[in-house]
C-alpha cells in the first residue's frame, strides 16, 4: 500500500502500483516528509533513537530525571481520520493501519506511539460476546468501542461464586455473556474430574452437540486472539525498526480493582450499588476471591511474556462515585493489597485514574516509593504532582479537549507548565487525559510534542 497519495494514506499510487515498486518508509522520509526535531535533524539512526527513548521511560518510571520529559502517544481512531479510510478498515486492515502508525509515530516523534489499545473484535465475535459493540460490529463503520454493560450475576449467585468462583463462572457466566457458549451450561461439576478413572464412564455427558458447539467457538477465539496478538508483536517490532520505545505495559497482564470487577462485567453498576448497602459482607468476600485469582493471573502473565508490569483501569472509585467512608470500606483495601501483593513479586502495578481523584489522593500516598506509576483522567495534575510526585511515576496531563479545539499557543503554553511542575525533577511522562487521540487537530499535537522536546529538557 503507498502513501504517497491522499492525505496520510489516500489511494494507491498509480506510478509505484504499475512499477510494482514498494515504498518504504526512508523513501517517504527523504521525499515527503520534512522533519525539524533535534533528533531527526542530528541524524541519529533508529538503534540510538530506540535506546536513549526507552532510558527516558525506564528513569521516569523509577522516579528519577532523564535527558528529557519522554512522550507517549495513542492515536487511536486519529489514525483513521487522517488517514481517510473508516474506523472499520483501520480495525479490521493490519497493514493499512501499521503503515498509518508508522507514519504518524515518524511525524509528531513522540517517544512511544501505539493505535488502537486492545485486540480487536475477533475474540469476542467468535464468542458471541454480548457486552462490546464495535466498528462495524454492532455499530456502523465509523462508530467507537463501546461496552455494554449488563447484569450478567444475579443477585442470588453470590453464594455460588463464593463456593467456587470457577465453576460459577464456567457453568453460569459465560453462557449469559457469550451466546456461542451456551452449552457450557451442560457440563458437569469439574470437580469430578477428581474421580479420576471412575469418572470417565460419565464422558458421555461432554457429547452433548450444544457443549461440542460451545467449545469449537472457544478454540476459535483462542486463534483469534493468536492471530491479534500476532500482530501486535509485528507492530511492536516494527515500530522498534524505526526507532520508537514500545508502550511500556502492554504485554503485561490487565486487571481491575477488585471491586471494579465486581462491578464492570457481573453486577452492573445498579447491582453493584445495591450491594454496598443490602449485601455488604458479601461483596467483600468476593473481592477476596477476585482479589486471589487476579493476582495469580499477573504473576503468571509476568513470567510467560518478561512483562513486569500489571494495568489496572479505575472505573468506580473516583470522587463523584462514592463517599469516602465507601473508598475507605469497599474500594481501597483490596486494591492496595492487591497493587502490594505485585510489587512484592516484582510486578509495577500502573493504574488509569477515571474520573477525578483529587479527594483520594493521600491514600495513594500510602503506596511504596517508585513502585507504580499512575496515569490520571480529570484529576488536578498539579496536585497529583503535589501529593504524589515523591511516590509514582505520573502519566497524563494534556487535556484532549485542549487538541481538539485549541490554539498553538494555548498548547505551547500548557505543555510549558506541564514540562515544568509536573516534570519537575523527573517521574513524569508526557500524555493525554484520556489514552487514545480521536478528534485531535493535527497540527496541534506537533506543536505538542515540539513543545515537549523544546521545555522538557532537563
Amino acid at each position: 500500500m503507498c502513501l504517497r497519495q491522499g492525505g496520510w494514506l489516500g489511494n494507491r499510487c498509480h506510478d509505484c502500483h504499475q512499477s510494482g515498486k514498494a515504498v518504504g518508509w526512508r523513501e517517504i522520509i527523504m521525499s515527503e516528509t520534512k522533519f525539524t526535531t533535534a533528533e531527526i535533524d542530528a541524524g541519529k539512526s533508529p538503534e540510538q533513537l530506540f535506546g536513549e527513548r526507552m532510558k527516558r521511560f525506564q528513569d521516569a518510571l523509577q522516579l528519577q530525571q532523564p535527558d528529557r520529559v519522554p512522550s507517549m502517544l495513542g492515536f487511536g481512531y486519529m489514525l483513521s481520520e487522517y488517514g481517510g479510510i473508516t474506523r472499520q478498515e483501520q480495525q479490521d486492515n493490519f497493514e493499512v493501519s501499521q503503515n498509518l502508525l508508522e507514519k504518524a509515530a515518524l511525524e509528531f516523534q513522540p517517544d512511544a506511539a501505539f493505535g488502537v489499545f486492545g485486540l480487536g473484535p475477533g475474540p469476542s465475535k467468535a464468542l458471541g460476546d454480548q457486552m462490546t459493540k464495535w466498528p462495524g460490529v454492532g455499530l456502523g463503520p465509523d462508530g467507537s468501542f463501546q461496552f455494554a454493560e449488563q447484569e450478567f450475576m444475579k443477585a442470588e449467585d453470590y453464594d455460588a461464586f463464593l463456593h467456587d468462583p470457577s465453576d460459577w463462572a464456567l457453568r453460569t457466566y459465560l453462557p449469559r455473556a457469550f451466546s456461542k457458549l451456551g452449552g457450557l451450561a451442560n457440563l458437569p461439576p469439574f470437580g469430578m474430574f477428581a474421580f479420576g478413572f471412575y469418572h470417565t464412564s460419565n464422558f458421555a455427558a461432554y457429547a452433548s452437540p450444544q457443549l461440542l458447539e460451545s467449545m469449537k467457538a472457544f478454540n476459535e477465539a483462542v486463534q483469534e486472539t493468536l492471530v491479534a496478538i500476532g500482530k501486535m508483536m509485528e507492530s511492536g517490532g516494527r515500530m522498534i525498526g524505526l526507532g520508537f520505545a514500545p508502550p511500556f505495559f502492554m504485554g503485561g497482564a490487565l486487571i481491575e480493582a477488585p471491586f471494579d470487577f465486581m462491578s464492570d462485567t457481573l453486577r452492573g453498576m445498579r447491582g453493584i450499588m445495591l450491594d454496598m448497602h443490602r449485601r455488604p459482607e458479601q461483596l467483600l468476600a468476593a473481592q477476596e476471591k477476585v482479589l486471589r485469582f487476579q493476582v495469580e493471573f499477573a504473576k503468571n502473565q509476568a513470567k510467560a511474556t518478561n512483562t513486569p508490569y500489571a494495568f489496572i483501569p479505575l472505573h468506580r472509585g473516583s470522587d463523584g462515585f462514592m463517599s469516602l467512608p465507601q473508598f475507605e470500606k469497599f474500594y481501597w483495601p483490596t486494591l492496595k493489597r492487591m497493587m502490594l501483593e505485585l510489587i512484592d513479586d516484582g510486578i509495577m502495578p500502573g493504574c488509569f485514574y477515571e474520573g477525578v481523584w483529587d479527594q483520594r489522593l493521600e491514600y495513594l500516598a500510602e503506596l511504596p516509593k517508585g513502585k507504580s506509576f499512575g496515569w490520571f483522567q480529570s484529576s488536578n495534575i498539579f496536585k497529583v504532582k503535589e501529593v504524589l510526585g515523591d511516590t509514582m511515576c505520573i502519566l497524563g496531563g494534556m487535556p484532549n479537549s485542549m487538541l481538539q479545539g485549541g490554539t498553538v499557543e494555548q498548547v505551547r503554553d500548557f505543555t510549558r507548565r506541564l514540562c515544568q511542575e509536573v516534570g519537575k525533577g523527573g517521574g513524569y511522562i508526557m500524555g493525554t487525559n484520556i489514552g487514545e487521540l480521536e478528534g485531535a487537530n493535527p497540527i496541534l499535537v506537533k506543536a505538542w510534542m515540539d513543545a515537549t522536546k523544546e521545555f522538557g529538557v532537563y
